[in-house]
């Protein structure tokens, strides 16, 4: 079964490292985007399984992206995954009690990115 996966950073750069990342896996299909608004623009379309999701964007930051895609009020609720450099405890814990199903490490290894990814899908729906 292929899923559907939007990564979302306004650093060009890094989304087509992450597309490409991502691509080694043949059951994930991936779009990018450059922006929070972007983003939601792309939700509402429906038919995603997840969004990767940067947090220091600029007008849009990740947390006002993740808040504008809950209040679409998609069914089902799209899992949101954030993409971050700030990986403490406490800064998990806020990501997390937000609704987002993991946390994923900024530099990520585009070796293990999609590893990454399907662990983190696997643990949010099953």
């Amino acid at each position: 079964m292929t899923l559907r996966v939007l990564y979302v950073d306004d650093d060009p750069d890094i989304r087509e490292i992450a597309a490409l990342s991502l691509g080694l896996d043949p059951d994930l299909a991936v779009e990018t985007r450059g922006s929070g608004r972007e983003a939601v623009e792309r939700a509402r379309q429906g038919g995603l399984d997840l969004i990767l999701l940067d947090v220091m964007m600029p007008v849009m930051d990740g947390r006002t992206t993740f808040a504008a895609l809950r209040e679409l009020g998609l069914e089902p609720p799209v899992p949101v995954v954030f993409i971050t450099a700030r990986t403490q405890a406490h800064e998990i814990a806020q990501f997390r009690a937000l609704g987002a199903v993991g946390v994923i490490a900024k530099p990520f290894d585009p070796m293990t990115l999609a590893r990454e990814v399907r662990a983190l899908l696997s643990a949010s729906t099953g």
